[in-house]
């Protein structure tokens, strides 16, 4: 039997609405995607809010056309900007004459864990394991039956800014569409992208996008570190603008054609000033105003990742992925040379919308098809702690 999703991914630059169809035989098929500009969002705050409402519709619209249907739910993406992460670490005794973990004690773990979080300002929209430990032993996701005295965790919970989940319901209102769910984009992106044996080590995602850069520390099933910095490719295509002084428009093209690295790439680039004039600019004129910019954004990645606090082995990767350094050839090598460890891209998870650019919409419709699969149908520990904790 199939069933119909909608889902709605907020970028900076973009909004994303996918239909997609599953079913027993086909875990996803998207049916439908609109994509609409607009102005995005900076410091907890929509830049245009009185033309958001717009910009949704149109998503909708076209997303309806392609897929035939009409969309009169929908669940909508958290990005990182609305949202925090907070991690506690719990235990529990294991009870018994001879103790083994049972879900009583899983689930006696993740109330207290609930308790220690405390007052918070938002809403809880996904928790998760980072992993569980017996007694001493070593960090796993599957304890369940496991001998011991003491069964410890770190539990990731994902806040989701009260503001976004309530101005968004009321602008769906509108339109008419109500919104029957609200997924942590950020947590969807990390679980469908990075694989399980990599969360094991730790694993760092940086989503660079238009206006944002969000820094995630992955581990288990869980978000355990999150920050978003104010930057993006769009600030590179800003100064691109202001110091060439040519348009926005050709600072965008310059930004997606460059190549990063001296080796390689155009010797010079083609574009209109701001008065309409054809103009023709060096390599190293473009490199000049575009390379700081770039550099600032890769060192405050860095700096994010000293920051977290968080445990990187010598195998713990990094992946990259968003609409900016991403797309770039030598991207990659480019952020890296910053955090000196290399850098990975995403493995491609989908023929339609394959690009960086619309890895957190497929995250956020993986993440939605996931939990909603398992509440119907949970099977095993895994499958029991994203329906009791996921969504």
């Amino acid at each position: 039997m199939k069933t119909t999703v909608a889902a709605m991914d907020f970028g900076t630059s973009k909004i994303v609405a996918l239909v997609a169809e599953t079913s027993g035989r086909q875990r996803c098929d998207i049916i439908g995607a609109g994509i609409a500009t607009y102005d995005g969002y900076m410091e907890g705050q929509w830049n245009a809010p009185d033309l958001l409402n717009e910009a949704i519709a149109g998503a909708v619209r076209e997303a309806e056309e392609q897929s035939h249907t009409r969309i009169r739910e929908i669940n909508v993406g958290v990005p990182g900007e609305f949202s925090t992460v907070q991690t506690v670490e719990v235990k529990v005794e294991l009870q018994g004459a001879d103790p083994r973990v049972t879900e009583k004690d899983i689930n006696e773990l993740f109330i207290r864990a609930t308790n220690a979080l405390g007052d918070i300002r938002g809403s809880v929209i996904h928790r998760a394991p980072a992993w569980f430990i017996v007694d001493d032993g070593k960090k796993t996701l599957e304890p369940m039956g496991m001998h011991g005295y003491e069964l410890r965790a770190m539990v990731s919970f994902v806040i989701a800014d009260q503001f976004f989940l309530e101005d968004v319901t009321e602008r769906f209102r509108s339109l008419g569409i109500t919104v029957s769910g609200c997924f942590s984009t950020p947590t969807g992106q990390a679980m469908l992208f990075v694989p399980d044996e990599e969360r094991d080590r730790v694993a760092v995602l940086v989503d660079m996008g238009y206006l944002t850069t969000e820094v995630m520390a992955v581990e288990g099933d869980a978000v355990t570190y999150l920050k978003t910095i104010p930057m993006g490719g769009g600030h590179i295509a800003a100064d691109l603008a202001y110091g060439l002084e040519v348009t926005l428009q050709t600072a965008e093209q310059m930004k997606r054609a460059y190549v990063y690295g001296l080796s390689a790439g155009q010797s010079t680039f083609e574009g209109t000033d701001k008065e309409g004039n054809a103009k023709t600019f060096t390599r190293e004129q473009v490199e000049e105003v575009l390379e700081p910019r770039a550099e600032e954004i890769c060192e405050a990645v860095r700096d994010a990742v000293k920051e977290s606090g968080v445990k990187m082995s010598n195998w713990s990767p990094v992946y990259l992925t968003g609409g900016a350094l991403a797309i770039n050839r030598g991207g990659r090598d480019f952020l890296a040379a910053k955090l000196d460890k290399p850098v990975r891209e995403l493995p491609r998870k989908a023929v339609k919308l394959s690009s960086p650019a619309y890895s957190s919409a497929l995250g956020l419709l993986d993440l939605i098809i996931d939990t909603t699969a398992n509440a119907h149908a949970a099977s095993g520990v895994g499958a029991f702690f994203r329906s009791l904790f996921g969504g």
